[in-house]
């Protein structure tokens, strides 16, 4: 199995691509370790991937919180006695807008979940990635290289941004460990956020929503929009020793909508 034996933790761990996350890492044999500020969705994300919790440990975590990041990596330890891997999926990404009409302390805001809770939740478990080398993949966006028409997310994108830019000098600074840093950039995904979409702009418009996913999916070289299943396998190929050459680099994950 692809993470036989692994220990994974998975921060941000909700009904979408962090539970799909960490659901691939059980399936293909590894422990997940779950993240997320709200308990209960830990809880429930928890029985349904792994119903006997032999391969799984959940706490409350806010990365905003230094604290509580180095808690949720000593729970890793605690319970299964190694970090081989850490994926961020944890941000704020729903708030909308540009420049004209931007509230910059709300740009404050996402900028310290999406760029430092990111790097404060890496450092909390590099001692435990040192062991052995390891992995560290960070969910960014393909709105961090090319802006989507649809909606405006200029903070969410210039976070995930500056997330990709710092991946360069962590990839760099953590390489003699043997841990590598790479980055999954999904284009429009098919999970709850896109369907929220499809069906709100259907609503608004009074259209069918395969009228408006017929919009999303013309622009894509594959015939459908990619899934958070699809995100979630990207990510365990790179935690996994298949993947053991690569470092410093980003995957988009967008059924060929933007190629570079």
């Amino acid at each position: 199995m692809l993470l036989q034996g692994k220990t994974v933790i998975v921060s941000g761990v909700g009904a979408g691509l962090g539970h799909q996350i960490a659901a691939t890492v059980v399936r293909d044999g590894g422990n997940a370790v779950l993240g997320a500020r709200t308990e209960a969705h830990l809880a429930k994300s928890a029985r349904e991937m792994d119903p006997e919790g032999s391969h799984t440990a959940h706490r409350a975590t806010d990365i905003t919180d230094e604290a509580q990041c180095e808690a949720l990596a000593a729970l890793a330890l605690e319970r299964f006695g190694r970090i081989d891997a850490v994926v961020h999926v944890a941000a704020w990404d729903s708030y909308f807008g540009g420049l004209a009409d931007a509230d910059f302390e709300t740009w404050r805001g996402v900028i310290d979940v999406n760029l430092l809770g990111t790097l404060r939740m890496t450092r909390a478990c590099l001692p435990g990635l040192k062991e052995r080398g390891g992995s560290v993949v960070i969910i960014g966006t393909q709105s961090a290289v090319a802006a989507p028409s649809q909606v405006w997310q200029a903070a969410y994108a210039a976070s995930k941004g500056a997330l990709t830019s710092a991946m360069y000098s962590l990839a760099r600074e953590l390489g003699p460990d043997r841990i590598r840093v790479n980055t999954v950039l999904p284009g429009w995904m098919w999970g709850p956020p896109v369907q929220a979409y499809v069906q709100f702009t259907a609503h608004t418009e009074g259209v069918p929503e395969d009228e408006v996913l017929a919009r999303l999916t013309e622009r894509m070289a594959l015939p459908e929009l990619a899934t958070d299943g699809d995100v979630a396998q990207a990510a365990a190929f790179l935690v996994s020793d298949r993947a053991r050459a690569i470092t410093g680099q980003s995957l988009l994950v967008n059924a060929g909508e933007l190629m570079r």
